[in-house]
């Protein structure tokens, strides 16, 4: 596909965003300091907190020019609003950088808004000021060179971590958000199992599973090879048990794990396009004819209860 050209210069400074999960800085920051880099220019780490201690894990990263604790009340809660609101009082100019969560996406739209800047969302590959995304549900892929600032949502898993042996000086900003609304409370089951999102391995299920109760096997498989738990959109809409939060696709979460093991998924193009660009993609569905093959580096034409078993075994006795 013909790259889309935007007119714009890779050396403006780069402002990553840290990504913040329950109150700490989650290590997908230390890939997003590392897709800035690829674009050039100097590297601020911006960290979100009401504690501006949080931001201590970021200052040993290396190739970061600044860290800056940005402290508001407003990140102590879920209105992305007022997150926007309270980054934009704080954070310098520059090409903003975030992680391409369902959050951080809502915030990175809000601020290029605010700031009048283009937005390039879910990049995969970083060519100076070349940036590659998928489109149409990831049947292609279009690349934007942006000139000037931007605001850039970076897919997890996509960028090597940078190391973390330098000692930069925290800087702490008190910013106060104009929270005209917010959210008190998001009721979500608690969970200590990896988010999708972050994880590099995933083993997902779908209605082929046959009910909720099933998934458990799905767990203990996660639990030996330390994999995240999703689910197809289907199991999600069939049974309540299985919350959104676990939903790879479209209409879920856009994952990019090292290796993705789809069971009982037949493999619907809105599921495709969430999990398509894993790096090694393993298959297992009763149908020899399921969709899902067609994307597979590795297919086993089998029924769950026939192939979790013998694939738990071999793994278990593969790490013994």
């Amino acid at each position: 596909m013909k790259p889309t050209y935007y007119e714009v210069n890779q050396m403006t400074n780069k402002i990553v965003i840290a990504e913040l999960t329950k109150g700490t800085v989650n290590a997908s920051t230390a890939e997003l300091v590392s897709a800035a880099q690829a674009m050039g220019g100097e590297v601020t780490v911006v960290v979100p907190c009401t504690d501006s201690s949080v931001a201590d894990s970021v200052a040993s990263y290396n190739g970061v020019a600044k860290v800056i604790a940005v402290k508001s009340e407003a990140f102590g809660g879920n209105d992305s609003s007022g997150w926007a609101s309270a980054l934009d009082s704080a954070i310098p100019n520059g090409t903003i950088l975030c992680l391409a969560t369902a959050r951080s996406k809502d915030v990175a739209s809000r601020l290029a808004a605010r700031r009048g800047l283009s937005i390039v969302q879910d990049v995969v590959s970083i060519d100076g000021n070349n940036l590659t995304s998928p489109i149409y549900s990831g049947k292609a892929n279009q690349t934007v060179t942006v000139s000037g600032d931007a605001v850039v949502s970076v897919r997890a898993n996509v960028f090597p971590a940078v190391g973390s042996e330098s000692s930069n000086e925290v800087s702490v900003v008190d910013a106060s958000g104009d929270v005209k609304t917010a959210v008190q409370e998001v009721m979500q089951r608690a969970s200590a199992r990896l988010d999708v999102s972050e994880a590099n391995i995933i083993i997902s299920g779908g209605r082929g599973m046959g009910s909720p109760a099933n998934f458990s096997h799905l767990e203990a498989v996660a639990d030996t090879i330390g994999a995240a738990v999703g689910a197809s959109r289907a199991a999600v809409d069939t049974w309540e048990e299985i919350p959104h939060s676990m939903q790879v696709g479209q209409t879920g979460k856009t994952v990019n794990p090292n290796l993705y093991i789809a069971v009982g998924i037949s493999g619907a193009i809105q599921h495709l396009a969430g999990m398509r660009s894993s790096k090694y993609i393993v298959a297992i569905n009763k149908d020899a004819d399921a969709p899902i093959f067609q994307h597979a580096d590795y297919g086993i034409v089998a029924t769950w209860e026939e192939a979790l078993p013998v694939f738990q075994n071999a793994i278990s006795n593969l790490l013994a």
